[in-house]
Parts: C-alpha cells; sequence; structure tokens
C-alpha cells in the first residue's frame, strides 16, 4: 500500500468519520509511528510496534482498529489491554473522541471500579473494549465478556503489561479468543526479553522500531546537583515559576506524603497521584491538572504511566528512577508531539553518578548540569 506522506492519501481510504475526526484534530501529516505501522494492522498482519513516547502510538493502533470495525456486528471485536486505570481512561477518552456520531460502542473495563455496573455496560454490546487485565480475565471468567467476536487484541505499553504477574492472564485471554486473531504489542521500550515474549504471543509479525531520531526530539535534560535536605526548598524555587506545568516524580508512596506535607507548609497549591489514591481523587486530580486548575502533579511512576496530559512543559525528577526504562516513561509526558520540554532532576553528587549511568544508555540524550539562580536555570560557574 503506498502512502504518499505529505497528504496521506491513506485517510481518503478510510471511513468518513475517521478522515473528519483527522481534520478536526488539524492534524497535517503521520508521525513515523504512524506512517509505518498503520497500513501494515489495515492488511491484517501482527505487529510489534517500538517508539518513543509522545509520538503518536494511541492514533497508530486505534485507527486501523476503527476502521475494521462492523457497527452491525453486535460481538466485542477489538480488546486493547493496558496496565493501568489512568490509561485504560485515557485511550477510552480518546475512542470516544474518534468515534462520535457513529453507531460504535466502546466501555472501558477497569479494576477497583464497580463490577455490576461493567456488566451492565457489557449488555449495551459494545464493539470495542479498554482495560486492565485483572478486571478483563474476571469477567471473562464470569463468563459476562464474550471472546469469541474478538478479531483484534491491543497490548498496549506491552514492556509494563508482560510484568510476571500478568504473563499467564494474558495468554489466557489471548486463547479465549479467535484463533485467527489480530495481536498488536505497542512499546516505548523494547529490552531483549520483551521483544521475545512479543515474538511468542504474535504469528510472524511485522516488527516497527521508531528510533529517537525519527521522533521531533524538542526535550532538554538537565540536572541540578544539591545537597538531599536541600532538595525540598529548590524544588519550592523552581515550582514558583508560574509559566511551568509540572509533573514531579518521586520514588514511592511514604515519600509522597512526605513531600506533600512540606510543599503544602511553603504555600504551594497542587495534586498527588499514587497507587494508593481512591478512584473519585485519582479522576479530580488528573482532571485538575489537565485544565490547568493546579499547575504542579506529584506523582508515583506506576501511577503517571501513560498519563498524556497536554502542555505539561516540565517534568521533574525529585527521585532519580531506577533504571533507564523508568527515566525513558517518566520524560516522556513532556515535549509530546512536537512541543518543547524540559526535564530537570534533582540529584545529590552519588545520585548525579547514576543519573550519567542511566542517560547514557539512551540513544539521543544530551545530559546538561544547570544551576538555578534568580529563578532562571543557568550554566554553572
Amino acid at each position: 500500500m503506498e502512502i504518499k506522506k505529505d497528504t496521506w492519501q491513506l485517510l481518503d481510504n478510510l471511513k468518513p468519520f475517521i478522515r473528519e475526526a483527522w481534520e478536526r484534530h488539524k492534524f497535517s501529516k503521520p508521525t513515523p509511528i504512524q506512517f509505518k505501522s498503520i497500513p501494515q494492522i489495515l492488511e491484517g498482519k501482527d505487529v510489534i510496534a517500538h517508539s518513543p513516547i509522545g509520538t503518536g502510538k494511541t492514533l497508530a493502533y486505534l485507527i486501523p482498529l476503527l476502521e475494521k470495525i462492523d457497527p452491525l456486528n453486535k460481538n466485542v471485536q477489538g480488546l486493547i489491554l493496558v496496565p493501568s486505570h489512568e490509561l485504560a481512561m485515557q485511550i477510552y477518552g480518546v475512542i470516544k473522541e474518534w468515534t462520535e456520531k457513529t453507531q460504535i460502542v466502546s466501555t472501558p473495563l477497569i479494576g477497583g471500579a464497580n463490577i455490576n455496573k461493567q456488566i451492565e455496560k457489557l449488555k449495551e454490546k459494545p464493539h470495542l473494549v479498554v482495560g486492565t487485565v485483572g478486571r478483563i480475565i474476571e469477567l471473562i471468567n464470569l463468563k459476562k465478556l464474550k471472546t469469541h467476536g474478538i478479531k483484534t487484541i491491543v497490548l498496549d505499553e506491552f514492556d509494563a503489561l508482560m510484568a510476571a504477574e500478568h504473563i499467564n492472564k494474558i495468554q489466557t485471554i489471548i486463547k479465549a479468543t479467535l484463533r485467527d486473531r489480530q495481536i498488536l504489542c505497542f512499546s516505548a521500550t523494547l529490552p531483549k526479553e520483551v521483544k521475545e515474549l512479543a515474538f511468542s504471543i504474535t504469528n510472524d509479525p511485522k516488527l516497527i522500531e521508531i528510533h529517537k531520531e525519527e521522533k521531533d526530539n524538542n526535550t532538554q535534560h538537565f540536572y541540578i546537583e544539591v545537597e538531599a535536605r536541600k532538595k525540598v526548598d529548590l524544588l519550592s524555587k523552581i515550582l514558583k515559576n508560574e509559566k511551568m506545568k509540572v509533573l514531579c516524580f518521586v520514588n514511592n508512596h511514604h515519600k509522597l506524603l512526605e513531600l506533600e506535607a512540606k510543599l503544602i507548609f511553603k504555600g504551594h497549591v497542587f495534586k498527588t497521584l499514587s497507587s494508593n489514591t481512591g478512584k473519585r481523587e485519582r479522576v479530580e486530580a488528573i482532571q485538575s491538572f489537565k485544565k490547568g486548575i493546579v499547575m504542579t502533579l506529584l506523582a508515583t511512576e506506576v501511577s503517571a504511566r501513560g498519563l498524556d496530559i497536554p502542555g505539561i512543559t516540565h517534568v521533574i525528577n525529585y527521585d532519580i528512577p531506577f533504571d533507564e526504562k523508568g527515566y525513558i516513561h517518566r520524560t516522556g509526558r513532556c515535549g509530546r508531539m512536537g512541543a518543547k520540554g524540559t526535564v530537570i532532576s534533582l540529584v545529590t553528587k552519588n545520585e548525579a553518578l547514576q543519573l550519567k549511568r542511566i542517560c547514557r544508555k539512551i540513544k539521543g540524550i544530551s545530559l546538561k548540569e544547570k544551576v538555578l539562580s534568580y529563578g532562571k536555570l543557568v550554566d554553572p560557574q
């Protein structure tokens, strides 16, 4: 299938509502991952796609998935599996935007939500389901989610999905569907062992890899050396910049609570997100941050995984991540889809060495030291 990238004539061959949604969102051309993935998926091939965060992976699988759905067929035809509640609801929101005024029905199925209400939603015969692994397998076992009509399974953030506790469940879900189903694995990182797992569950897949240089790399990566006891004061000074929309990471819930108390004492207004955050508070925190009611969101890595919030200008690592995979997932929350972004890691002398080791393993990242002077990041003297 030949595509002229500048005008993307492929759109002319798709359902009108897809082309209309594309134009409504004012997209001019596909991102590299969309350009390379969509034709392969439309042709029915299994796909393993590896592309940096913020490169349009969701639409890379969602556009062909929507194209293939038959609204007159009242079975579940597409299943999107994700590792977190936030990502499930985020993708569901995109699906709703792209299918408005169509007959395509979709529903989210996530753990922690009322299962009886979800069972009622399944009676509305959704064509497309997006959900977390535990709840999906639970509804299959209850015989409330019928899988015999599923033609396409998407494993989004495949690297996180294939954690040890999920592997057997995902294989069970796959085996419950049609033998000739299509499997699409999408991930921002693809270590060797994850790639091998992807190949083991797919059938003659097309491997598509988009590297850093194929992505508009508009994110700057800085670090500031600071004594551990002075980190809070430094963060407080940085957050006084009113032009910043900040996602700030700490490594666990206990540290988040500690930092939350100290920043409140210093008069800052923000929201928090961790695995301990209740569903209602979680939704409120994300919506407040999205709408700009608050300009700072403190989060743990797991709780913020997959978040796609427009306009994040800065990612701050109050605690540095444990490895390069964590760094990629955190820092990909800014500089998305051509926007500019800045990553600032607050590090002790020892942490600076760890951070440099992490960044050396990531292709295309230039890490520079800065100091804060009169509210601005400048080169050290």
